[in-house]
């Protein structure tokens, strides 16, 4: 079998999924929704990445044409599945494969979320390189005057906040899936792969990065702001100054 997922760059819908591949999907793993028909499985996750498992990579290729959908510049990872009913365990997983057992619609949805987590992460971690190389620009440039400064310093933090909530609320790697509480077999399995793709990992990573931006951003505005201050403290003390030359003038007249 073969599996691939691929993020979104535009959101799809449920029933988009359900007419085009005619098949009904229903409730899923962590508010997501999957389906099937004869050739295909399809496992929609709530944080944008659709994955599609399938005996040929045509019948996946067939199906994303189907959707519309192109793999050109997109997020995509794939991992090759196989059913082998003589394997000593239930499953075992390495870098190159997944072996079961036996075809299980929880396995396959819970590696479905696995993989589609993985690729959610990847597109997060782009984000973050890009605000990364902006914070930069932004510490550089602490000595230039910029009318705007400010304002554009605020949208990048709100940018930056966006993201933080969009990883921690979406890609839901800080709270283990709720169906793998009542499953120890179900819960080895999501637990072995996120190990495999190195899930908490990067996580931890790319919310390390995202405090080092934090940082960066509060020193920038730490420092316009004394710069304002400062700014303000010499105006006052002009005023004063011609204050008390008029005041002068008017004593001499």
């Amino acid at each position: 079998m073969n599996l691939l997922s691929l993020y979104l760059d535009k959101a799809i819908t449920k029933s988009t999924l359900e007419y085009s591949l005619d098949l009904q999907m229903n409730k899923g793993v962590e508010n997501g929704y999957y389906g099937r028909n004869e050739t295909v499985q399809v496992v929609l996750s709530p944080f944008g990445v659709l994955t599609l498992i399938a005996n040929e990579k045509k019948t996946i290729l067939d199906a994303l044409k189907t959707l519309g959908l192109s793999m050109e510049e997109a997020i995509t990872q794939d991992y090759p599945i196989h059913i082998l009913p003589e394997h000593p365990e239930p499953f075992s997983i390495t870098n190159e494969a997944i072996i079961l057992r036996e075809v299980s619609v929880l396995y396959l949805n819970v590696i479905a979320l696995g993989i589609a987590q993985s690729v959610g992460l990847e597109h997060y971690e782009k984000r973050l390189d890009t605000l990364f190389s902006q914070s930069r620009r932004i510490v550089e440039s602490i000595h230039t005057f910029s009318i705007n400064r400010r304002s554009h310093l605020m949208q990048f933090a709100k940018r930056l906040a966006l993201t933080r909530h969009d990883m921690v609320s979406n890609l839901l790697l800080l709270d283990k899936p709720n169906i793998l509480w009542d499953n120890e077999e179900a819960e080895t399995l999501y637990n072995r792969l996120a190990f495999i793709l190195e899930l908490y990992d990067r996580h931890e990573i790319a919310l390390s990065k995202l405090s080092q931006i934090k940082e960066d951003v509060m020193l920038v505005m730490d420092i316009i702001n004394h710069k304002k201050s400062e700014f303000l403290e010499w105006i006052i003390i002009v005023l004063i100054g011609v204050e008390i030359v008029m005041g002068i003038f008017d004593f001499i007249r």
